[in-house]
């Protein structure tokens, strides 16, 4: 099977391909540089020419704060660039796959959200990532749309990242406890993925990692298996203010997944423990 993976530069795309290449899939990466997904004409002429048997459309503007100002390059890209994508792919009958996002929930509910639960962003970058599942819903009978929740993989910046540089400095860091949601390491979701795209189990996902935590959780945990001496003190969203609003709960049912037959992830906590495995051997 030859699929092709939008921005491979990005932490699943780089880890979606490198999971197919191990499992003997033929994987072709682009990132910006070889597609700009914005253009329609350049778009159509790469898919007559690659011909991939399956689209995993990780690409996106994810700059969730910049969004709030940058309205135009985000809706270009997460919603012109996703409808040229599922275009091209629908004329060379092609699967299609859409990476989409907890955001597309205003995260004003208290239990975990159901894959049928109607979408309601409160921020630019969710709406654009709901009105790029529209156009796929729109154009394709069969596709797969798959929301994904806080990521950390090993190519690029994400929150462990962050959390063990300041550790170096730090002795005591404030981080939000009153937004919950599940950690989701790249490695893990692409096998998933790459399962889902080669079967015929079409709809409507949620996918990451089992268990819900906080932010504060979740660095209490990076510091305790880092072995770093970091106090962690819980505060409020307001007491951190940020350009976009953050849903307080991305709390996502994978109900789907199981229905479907499709094994459940590992739990975050066990996930965290081998990423910082990674990262160590990367770092020898």
């Amino acid at each position: 099977m030859k699929i092709l993976v939008t921005g491979y530069n990005g932490q699943l795309g780089y880890d979606v391909v490198k999971v197919g290449q191990r499992q003997g899939l033929e994987m072709i990466g682009s990132t910006s540089r070889e597609l700009d997904i914005t253009d329609r004409l350049r778009v159509q002429d790469f898919m007559n020419e690659i011909k991939p048997d399956a689209i995993i459309h990780c690409a996106a503007y994810t700059a969730v704060d910049n969004a709030e100002d940058d309205k135009e390059k985000s809706w270009d890209v997460n919603v012109k660039g996703t409808k040229n994508l599922a275009e091209a792919a629908k004329s060379i009958k092609s699967k299609f796959m859409y990476i989409s996002t907890d955001y597309v929930y205003d995260g004003k509910g208290t239990i975990p959200y159901k894959e049928t639960d109607k979408p309601n962003p409160s921020g630019y970058y969710g709406l654009t990532k709901y009105e790029g599942e529209k156009v796929v819903q729109s154009l394709f009978e069969n596709f797969f749309i798959v929301r994904i929740s806080w990521v950390f993989g090993i190519n690029g910046n994400n929150f462990i990242k962050t959390m063990l540089r300041l550790a170096e400095t730090r002795e005591e860091l404030n981080v939000v406890a009153d937004q919950y949601g599940s950690p989701t390491y790249t490695l893990d979701l692409s096998k998933l993925l790459i399962e889902m795209v080669q079967s015929e189990k079409y709809g409507i996902y949620h996918a990451s990692n089992e268990g819900f935590c906080s932010w504060a959780d979740f660095a209490t945990e990076i510091f305790r298996l880092a072995e770093k001496r970091v106090s962690v003190s819980p505060i409020t969203t307001a007491q951190y203010p940020t350009r976009a609003i953050r849903p307080k709960n991305s709390r996502m049912s994978k109900q789907k997944l199981v229905e479907n037959g499709f094994k459940s992830l590992p739990s975050w906590q066990d996930a965290l423990n081998r990423y910082l495995e990674e990262l160590h051997n990367e770092v020898k």
